[in-house]
């Protein structure tokens, strides 16, 4: 449905992103996630038609941006990061007038508008003037006129900026029920944004591409390792002794918790060994209060894939 190639932009002697290579299969959610000044605004210009790389190419639903933007925009819903809105209209009139400039034909009109409307959940309010609505209102008013042409894709650019928890918790499930009916990009800077709406994600930093994946995968490919938590007491002499039995353990972080007296050991394993390592601990003698094992969060990932490529600049 997307697919992107060596997408590169300058603006003059900086580059805004360089390389981008990506694919968006239809009716998938994809995250584009980054730190803020990542790319990830500007790779969405692009596959808008906004603006053009400065190389590079793009397909979006079939049609090249160079050969055909008009054919793109005609399937595309579009939701910038601040939404196009008149905030002196009332939110039916406004759909109104936004259906007609997108050319949507007048025997689909009213039902386009209500479709759109209903979809959004703007149902309640659709006779109020939009200057009047809540921000998490508006952000559902823009996002309304981005379907009202039933696009095959959809783009929305940090669409729970600025939004109250409720809000933001509304508008992710909103995006999430836009999959399978729509192709979907959502660029955010945002971890959990993503990790609650999106089927896969594309990481960008300082306008590079540095992984693309599912959460899932991304997780299970950090650094190949799983990571097991140890909570105990006893002599460490002895815990460093088992723990030295397990070649599979390939570091340790060492912390004594205050007030109990306990220490908890942060293993990193390349298999689990919950099993082996729960009996070697209970037969030394050492008292065992907690073993478990901790997925990578999307954040470890963010941060050690960032991290890496800062360190691989400097």
């Amino acid at each position: 449905m997307i697919e992107v190639k060596n997408l590169t932009r300058y603006y003059g002697e900086k580059c805004a992103i360089n390389n981008v290579s990506f694919r968006v299969e239809k009716g998938e959610v994809l995250g584009l996630l980054g730190p803020n000044a990542a790319g990830k605004t500007t790779t969405m210009r692009i596959l808008t038609c906004y603006m053009p790389p400065t190389s590079g190419d793009a397909w979006v639903a079939g049609y090249n941006i160079w050969e055909a933007p008009m054919e793109v925009k005609k399937r595309i819903g579009y939701l910038p990061e601040n939404p196009p809105l008149y905030h002196d209209l009332r939110v039916e009139e406004y759909l109104n007038f936004v259906a007609k400039i997108k050319g949507v034909p007048g025997n689909r009109l009213k039902s386009q508008v209500s479709s759109a409307i209903e979809r959004a959940g703007l149902t309640s309010v659709a006779r109020q003037v939009i200057g009047s609505l809540s921000k998490g209102y508006k952000q559902r008013v823009g996002l309304a006129q981005a379907l009202l042409n039933d696009p095959d894709v959809l783009i929305l650019d940090e669409p729970t900026v600025g939004l109250d928890p409720r809000q933001i918790i509304e508008i992710r499930q909103l995006i999430k029920n836009l999959g399978g009916d729509h192709t979907v990009i959502l660029s955010t800077h945002i971890l959990p944004e993503v990790e609650m709406t999106c089927q896969r994600v594309v990481i960008i930093n300082e306008g590079q591409v540095v992984a693309q994946d599912t959460p899932e995968n991304l997780t299970r490919r950090l650094r190949g390792t799983e990571r097991i938590l140890l909570e105990l007491d006893g002599d460490t002499r002895t815990v460093e002794e088992v723990l030295g039995r397990f070649p599979q353990i390939t570091s340790r972080e060492v912390e004594k918790l205050s007030g109990n007296g306990h220490v908890r050991y942060a293993l990193e394993v390349t298999e689990d060994i919950r099993n082996q390592l729960a009996r070697a601990v209970v037969e030394s003698g050492v008292n065992l209060y907690e073993l478990r094992s901790e997925a990578y969060s999307l954040e470890d990932i963010f941060l050690h894939l960032t991290t890496k490529e800062e360190e691989a600049v400097a």
